[in-house]
């Protein structure tokens, strides 16, 4: 059901909205700074993307982060002892952020306005990818920190990558500036640092032009084998990881580093 624009558009913390002629603008943030990966946004980003899904006045969104940052790091305030429950909860909201991403039905353009060492495929899995070029690409969560990789990057960035570079990247820490993520085809524009959101908007404008069966239709027809990659594959990903969290600290413990932030 159809919530209106008005209603939600104040109701998440982390997420700041403004609309204009049907194009969307989301911005990640903390307390109006870079935003702070969290319980908060974990828990909030999932819900936010299903009610922008169901508004059909959305012709167009746009994802970016405050400030000079994507994501600026990682809270683990909020991992505690590792209890069932705990998991459960993060189950829940890990499986809908980025298959409830990938279910707006209208072209997104990604922002990645600077370093994304923390979930970075929120912006990534958008149809236009545009980086500032003090833009750095990595996977700081999860192996390198001890925790599987399990909760959607095992996918996406193989399917970014290619397989083989993929896992490399998983697996090693690997760190990837924007030119390189361009020749890699992660992105696709690089732009002087503070520049990136009037060029999204100038890609915006040029979307909305298209009448609004072409979007909604252009996005689904796009992003079908992401959704079903993801569908095959997250459920499974996450489960892993949540034995991986428990067989890594026998006594139910979670790290105090990132290793299980999401």
């Amino acid at each position: 059901m159809k919530v209106p624009f008005e209603q939600y558009a104040d109701a998440y913390r982390h997420v700041r909205m403004r609309r204009e002629d049907g194009i969307l603008e989301l911005t990640l943030h903390s307390d109006g700074g870079p935003l702070r990966w969290g319980d908060g946004p974990h828990s909030e980003l999932g819900h936010c993307f299903a009610d922008v899904a169901a508004d059909r006045d959305n012709r167009v969104v746009i994802i970016t982060g405050a400030g000079d940052r994507f994501i600026s790091g990682l809270d683990d305030s909020w991992v505690g002892t590792m209890t069932p429950e705990l998991w459960s909860r993060i189950f829940h909201n890990g499986h809908r952020l980025l298959l409830n991403l990938l279910d707006i039905e209208v072209p997104v353009i990604g922002v990645l306005n600077g370093p994304a060492r923390v979930h970075a495929e929120i912006g990534l899995l958008s149809d236009i990818v545009l980086a500032s070029d003090r833009a750095e690409f990595a996977d700081s969560p999860h192996f390198r920190a001890g925790a599987v990789p399990g909760d959607g990057v095992h996918v996406v960035w193989p399917l970014l990558l290619g397989p083989n570079r993929g896992r490399y990247f998983l697996l090693t820490g690997q760190r990837i500036s924007a030119a390189q993520a361009l020749d890699l085809g992660v992105v696709n524009e690089i732009l002087p640092h503070g520049t990136v959101l009037d060029r999204a908007w100038e890609h915006a404008r040029d979307l909305a032009r298209q009448p609004d069966t072409t979007l909604r239709y252009a996005r689904a027809a796009i992003t079908g084998s992401l959704r079903r990659s993801l569908r095959a594959d997250l459920t499974a990903g996450l489960a892993l990881e949540g034995l991986g969290a428990h067989g890594s600290w026998p006594d139910g413990s979670a790290p105090t580093g990132p290793a299980v932030v999401r």
